[in-house]
């Protein structure tokens, strides 16, 4: 396959419905031109029943939702990430105490990050996921306090960038996808989008 062919007459007009500046940086390293236009969607609301990747699936599907497609030639591309232990979500924090909290919480064990994607034109929309398991070293308060200080990762599932300093000092490995944990599945995204315009 003439990869630059592909990239260069992809038959859709790609748009990002995500204001994270993680997820456009990955998208655009695939090489694909997209513009943006975040969807507003409750990203804390979803129903009980729903455990560890059914959730991030649930919202990535609700953003998509929530968009008005005007030609048949739009592939709207919407994520969401969520961070999984003690058999609960962990998402963005509001403030420093929920952002300690948090990272208390998850300091010395195994999370898992769930990404989720949907593909979506008019006419048919795909969703998948993946998933990695990130292993904390034991954080003293100390840590945590500097990076949330200096770093503010309020706009981070789980309280941490894994591409930033908690993520330097703190993190003992990953099982799974780097830039997964980062937000966008992109090996798999890429799978997708070949298999999307067959």
């Amino acid at each position: 396959m003439d990869i630059q062919k592909f990239i260069s007459n992809f038959p859709y007009d790609i748009i990002l419905g995500s204001a994270s500046p993680r997820r456009q940086e990955l998208l655009k390293s695939l090489g694909f031109n997209f513009s943006v236009k975040p969807m507003n969607v409750d990203e804390g609301q979803w129903p009980v029943n729903l455990q560890e990747h059914e959730i991030c699936v649930y919202l990535a599907e609700q953003k998509a939702k929530a968009y008005t497609f005007s030609t048949e030639k739009e592939l709207l591309i919407t994520s969401d990430t969520i961070v999984w232990c003690n058999k609960k979500v962990y998402n963005k924090p509001a403030d420093f105490e929920e952002g300690m909290t948090m990272l208390r919480e998850l300091s010395g064990k195994m999370h898992v990050v769930y990404t989720a994607v949907c593909l979506k034109t008019q006419g048919k929309s795909k969703t998948f996921y993946d998933a990695s398991h990130v292993y904390f070293k034991n954080f003293d308060d100390n840590e945590i306090a500097f990076y949330l200080n200096t770093y503010k990762p309020y706009d981070k599932a789980g309280a941490y960038g894994v591409q930033d300093w908690l993520g330097f000092v703190g993190i003992e490995k990953i099982e799974g996808s780097f830039y997964n944990v980062m937000g966008l599945p992109v090996k798999k995204l890429w799978e997708e989008l070949l298999l999307f315009t067959i």
